[in-house]
C-alpha cells in the first residue's frame, strides 16, 4: 500500500497534500537545530510540548465533548512522580513515566467516576475538574516528602546526562518533545480511526441518541479521561525534567490549565492538526510579546502571555469561530473530515 494512502487512513483528515506538508514539516524540524541557538530551541521545545499537552486535552475536549479546566493536575502528578521516583530512589523517567501514567489515570478515574456516575456535566464537571486540581495543590503545598512549597528539585548530571534519564541541555529536550508531538498525532490519529474514537464522536454530537445505538457512554467518557490523562502526565514527566523544579503553585496553577487547552481550542477542537497548528502560532507570539514587554518595562510581568492569548482568542472567536486549521483547510482545499 501507498504510504501516503496508509497514512490518510490513518489521519482521516487530510489526504496527500496535507500529509506532504506534515512530512516536510517534521524533516524540516529534525533539522533545523544545526541552525538555532539555545533560545530558540527553548522555544520550540515549549510550542511541541504545548501541541502534545493541547493534542492529549483534545481528546477529552474534542473529540468525546468532555470539558476539563483542570489539565495542569496531570501535568503536576506525571512530573512528581518522575521526579521523586528519580531522585528518591533512582529511577528512570523512561521507566518512572509508567507509574506516572498510572496515578494520573487513578486521578483521572476519580473525577470520570464522580462525574459520569452522577450526572455532572457540561461547565459543573469543569469545576470538578478545577476543584480536584486545587486540592491537589493544597496537599501538595504541604506535603513536606516533596518539599511542600518550597519546591522540589531536580539535580543536574554531571557531563550532560542522558536521553534515557532526562538529563542534558536545549538539544536533548528539543528532539524528546518533537518525539512526544509526532506519537500524540499518530495515538490520536489511530483512536480517531477506531471504534472507541467514533464512540467519542457519537457521545460528542448526541450521548442520548449514542446510547440508543447500544453505545456505553459512561465507558466512552470514562475512555477519554483515562487516554488523556496518561498522556498528559508523560508530557508532566518531561516538562518536570526540563524545568529542573517543581512548585505546586506552578504546577497545578489553573493558568497552566487555560494555557494548556488554547491551542486546540485556536487551531481547531477535535481536529488533529488544530493542536500542533495553535501551538505554532500561540506560543512563539506568546513568548515575543513576554521579551518585548520585559525589554520595555524593564522587567518581567507574569501573566503577559495570558492576556495576549485571550486578546487572540477573542479575534479567532470573531473571524474563526471554528478554529484556524479548520479555516485554512477551506484555503487549501482540503476535503472536510469524515466523522
Amino acid at each position: 500500500m501507498n504510504p501516503f494512502t496508509l497514512l490518510a487512513r490513518l489521519v482521516d483528515e487530510a489526504p496527500r497534500r496535507a500529509l506532504i506538508l506534515l512530512a516536510a514539516l517534521v524533516v524540516v524540524l529534525l533539522v533545523a537545530p544545526a541552525v538555532l541557538d539555545r533560545y530558540l530551541l527553548s522555544v520550540f521545545f515549549l510550542i511541541f510540548w504545548f501541541a502534545t499537552v493541547g493534542q492529549a486535552w483534545n481528546v477529552m475536549m474534542g473529540l468525546c465533548g468532555q470539558l476539563s479546566l483542570g489539565h495542569a493536575l496531570y501535568v503536576g502528578l506525571g512530573g512528581y512522580v518522575g521526579a521523586v521516583l528519580w531522585v528518591k530512589f533512582g529511577i528512570s523517567p523512561a521507566i518512572a513515566i509508567v507509574p506516572a501514567m498510572l496515578v494520573a489515570m487513578a486521578f483521572g478515574a476519580a473525577i470520570g467516576w464522580l462525574g459520569f456516575r452522577f450526572g455532572i456535566e457540561g461547565v459543573y464537571f469543569a469545576l470538578l475538574t478545577i476543584a480536584f486540581a486545587e486540592v491537589t495543590r493544597i496537599g501538595f503545598d504541604n506535603w513536606s516528602y516533596v518539599g511542600g512549597a518550597a519546591g522540589f528539585f531536580i539535580p543536574v548530571t554531571a557531563g550532560g546526562g542522558s536521553a534515557i534519564n532526562l538529563r542534558g541541555g536545549p538539544l536533548l529536550f528539543y528532539y524528546v518533545a518533537l518525539a512526544l508531538m509526532v506519537a500524540a498525532f499518530v495515538i490520536c490519529a489511530a483512536l480517531r480511526r477506531s471504534r472507541l474514537g467514533h464512540a467519542w464522536l457519537a457521545v460528542r454530537e448526541d450521548p442520548e441518541a449514542a446510547r440508543a445505538l447500544g453505545i456505553d457512554v459512561f465507558r466512552a467518557k470514562m475512555a477519554a479521561v483515562l487516554v488523556s490523562s496518561a498522556m498528559t502526565a508523560v508530557a508532566g514527566v518531561v516538562y518536570a525534567f526540563y524545568q529542573n523544579n517543581l512548585f505546586p503553585s506552578q504546577s497545578f496553577d489553573i493558568a497552566r490549565s487555560i494555557e494548556m487547552i488554547l491551542a486546540p481550542i485556536i487551531g481547531g477542537l477535535g481536529t488533529l492538526f488544530g493542536p500542533i497548528l495553535g501551538a505554532f502560532i500561540l506560543t512563539p507570539l506568546g513568548q515575543t510579546l513576554i521579551a518585548l514587554v520585559e525589554k520595555i518595562a524593564g522587567r518581567a510581568i507574569p501573566g503577559v502571555n495570558l492576556v495576549f492569548y485571550g486578546a487572540a482568542l477573542m479575534v479567532m472567536i470573531w473571524f474563526a469561530p471554528n478554529g484556524i486549521w479548520p479555516w485554512l483547510k477551506k484555503k487549501l482545499g482540503i476535503p472536510e473530515e469524515r466523522s
